[in-house]
């Protein structure tokens, strides 16, 4: 993950947001969690700089997106309890895999707030879709 793949991520979740008619915030971080990139549109919520980043931060921690986690961290779900500031177990976040010839490894996450989920995952899926064609 670097800068410049990173920037061009977060233009294409906004890019994503403008077409879905949603304000939102991106983030997209490195394989140790770490912000590499952040935007917020002009209007987006305010909780936007701490939800995108955790949803980033959550993709890569578990290496699956967030839409994935809800079921599992909800009553009953095997990761019931999941707790911790920078979790956030809802739509938006996705995980960033390359092969390194070992198999595939986690090597980053976006994660998109502001929007509904679907909203969220949609702008999400468009920067992963850079980092897949890069």
């Amino acid at each position: 993950m670097n800068l410049e793949i990173a920037l061009r991520m977060t233009e294409a979740a906004l890019k994503q947001a403008a077409r879905e008619g949603a304000q939102v915030s991106v983030a997209v971080v490195d394989a140790g969690g770490h912000l590499v990139s952040f935007q917020r549109m002009e209007g987006a919520e305010i909780a936007g700089p701490v939800l995108a980043p955790g949803k980033a931060y959550t993709s890569v921690a578990h290496r699956m997106p967030t839409a994935d986690l809800a079921p599992l961290v909800a009553p009953g779900g095997e990761l019931f309890g999941l707790a911790g500031d920078r979790f956030v177990c809802f739509g938006g976040g996705i995980p960033l895999w390359a092969d390194y010839g070992e198999g595939e490894r986690v090597v980053g996450g976006v994660g998109v707030s502001g929007g509904t989920v679907a909203q969220d995952v949609a702008c999400a899926e468009a920067a992963a879709m850079v980092w897949r064609t890069r």
